[in-house]
């Protein structure tokens, strides 16, 4: 029998079909030639000719060459693990990572959006670079939600949606290097498992991870709330389309990763271990599912915890815990569910909730156990920090956004190597972090799911009352949170955060792409 439609579902329902088909005979032409995606060359630049990129060397011999597990989690909060003070989500496992290497407090993501973030952990380039500004969706998803997404930008002016997510490059450019083919110079084995989400290689196969620098794969292109969402192992295509099926893909992917582990525990190895939770729609195995005390997002970061536990009693079997480097830390913050903590905000804003994310590092007798950072660092640091310890040169024909931080991993140089951290919404410059004082411009349009400037509230809403909240001035020493906007308490360092943000935004016109010339 079909479900009936409440009155208010149904009128939802009508209006949404109505906006669709009325956009499209409204806009027509006209509307598709103002959204369409204007050429990514044109925006940042053109790649240089590959004859003039310079390979990498191996330059340091006598490096430590650690084996590395890299695991990345997909909008998991601040706030949603043990070690960081969640009181509802049980996480022995990452929590004894905890215990037995360091733990950061101020660890940012480059971008609070999936494919930006993973765009700049893979290359140690800030996601403008690459064009990977937002996240590129499948290449056949339904018509209509293409169509919807389209006319969201007309019609839904307090959406989250930003008209720059239409100039996101298709996939990462076979011109970048990234950390597992910078490795695999210095004889690593590389694989990894999970969400790529650097292009839909299901219908462009140049963006397979396995073009990338990557020997093994097994995973989704992309985020699985995005259709069809097929899985791969390696090239072949094993399913055209997860569907719901989704309670498997925690323990598959752990199934492959430990297998991997154990092949390669004769030569140092890079595995790339990028869950699929707890990014929303939520699943988790019948082990975990109603377990926790935080519901099915509990269950699912429980899961997580399971399979770091998995991998841990892997090394210990092989012997080989004491050579691996570990990392366990998320791509942004959390959705619509999870906790960022004391921080506010969210995933895709600017916010430290959005950008802020738990990061844990265990290397025994290289990371003192039970240590704790709260110096800045951020995902772009992987890049040259690893290539630091596997002892391959750093690329002399491009700029790398990131900054060795070995130090602050070992505890030697106790600071951070960052003078400024800076924070993008798509390819928006809304914001800068220098030491304890985070100072926004202007931030972006939308924080889901309501403007944030008064600016952009009709008057009904009390634009004349509130007046413009831009530019904003935080001291999150005190103020974590930021809750309080200190700019008139402080004016003279708003115009030096501000200065610091023209000088960057004025350096990077002249050459969005970074390649040397």
């Amino acid at each position: 029998m079909p479900e009936k439609l409440s009155r208010r579902d149904l009128m939802k329902k009508s209006l949404r079909a109505g906006l669709i088909v009325g956009g499209v005979a409204v806009f027509g032409t006209a509307g598709y030639t103002m959204l369409r995606k204007r050429p990514i060359d044109e925006i940042y630049g053109k790649y240089p000719d590959e004859s003039l990129l310079m390979p990498l060397r191996v330059t340091n011999p006598s490096a430590p060459k650690p084996n590395v597990i890299l695991i990345y989690c997909d909008d998991l909060g601040y706030g949603d693990i043990g070690c960081y003070g969640s009181r509802a989500i049980k996480t022995p496992n990452i929590d004894e990572l905890a215990r037995e290497g360091v733990i950061f407090t101020d660890f940012l993501t480059c971008s609070a959006v999936c494919a930006p973030s993973r765009a700049g952990l893979l290359t140690g380039r800030h996601p403008f670079r690459t064009g990977i500004i937002g996240n590129p969706y499948p290449a056949d998803s339904p018509f209509l939600r293409r169509i919807e997404r389209q006319i969201a930008y007309i019609f839904t002016p307090l959406g989250s949606v930003d008209l720059h997510e239409e100039n996101v490059a298709a996939g990462l450019s076979g011109r970048e290097i990234t950390v597992a083919e910078a490795l695999k110079i210095a004889g690593y084995r590389t694989a990894m498992v999970g969400k790529w989400h650097l292009g839909d290689y299901s219908r462009k196969p140049e963006f397979n991870p396995l073009n990338h620098g990557f020997d093994r794969y097994l995973g989704v292109p992309h985020s699985n709330d995005m259709q069809p969402c097929p899985l791969f192992r390696d090239k072949t295509q094993l399913e055209a389309d997860i569907g719901t099926n989704q309670a498997r893909l925690t323990g598959m992917y752990t199934k492959e990763a430990l297998a991997f582990i154990e092949s390669s525990k004769d030569r140092p190895f890079f595995l790339y271990f990028a869950n699929t939770f707890p990014h929303q729609p939520l699943y988790a195995s019948e082990n975990f599912s109603g377990k926790s005390r935080a519901g099915k997002y509990g269950d699912a970061v429980e899961e997580i915890d399971w399979s770091v536990g998995e991998i841990i009693k892997t090394l210990r079997k092989q012997g080989i815990e004491q050579n691996t480097l570990i990392f366990f830390t998320s791509d942004n913050g959390p959705w619509y569910e999870g906790s960022p903590g004391v921080f506010r905000g969210r995933k895709g804003q600017s916010y430290e909730g959005g950008s802020r994310v738990p990061f844990i590092a265990k290397w025994p007798g290289h990371i003192p156990a039970g240590a704790v950072s709260s110096e800045p660092a951020i995902n772009l640091d992987f890049f040259p920090t690893l290539l630091s310890l596997a002892g391959v040169e750093q690329p002399s024909d491009r700029i790398i956004d990131g900054k060795n931080i070995e130090g602050l991993l070992s505890g030697r140089n106790p600071r951070s190597p960052h003078d400024n951290i800076y924070f993008y919404h798509y390819d928006h410059l809304e914001g800068v972090r220098s030491g304890k004082w985070k100072y926004f411009r202007k931030l972006n349009r939308y924080v889901w799911p309501i403007p944030l400037d008064a600016e952009y509230l009709p008057d009904a809403m009390g634009k004349k009352q509130l007046g413009n909240r831009a530019p904003l001035l935080y001291d999150l020493s005190v103020d974590p949170g930021e809750n309080y906007n200190v700019i008139d308490t402080y004016p003279d360092v708003a115009e030096k955060m501000h200065g610091i943000l023209v000088e960057w935004e004025q350096q990077i016109k002249k050459n969005p792409r970074g390649f040397r010339k």
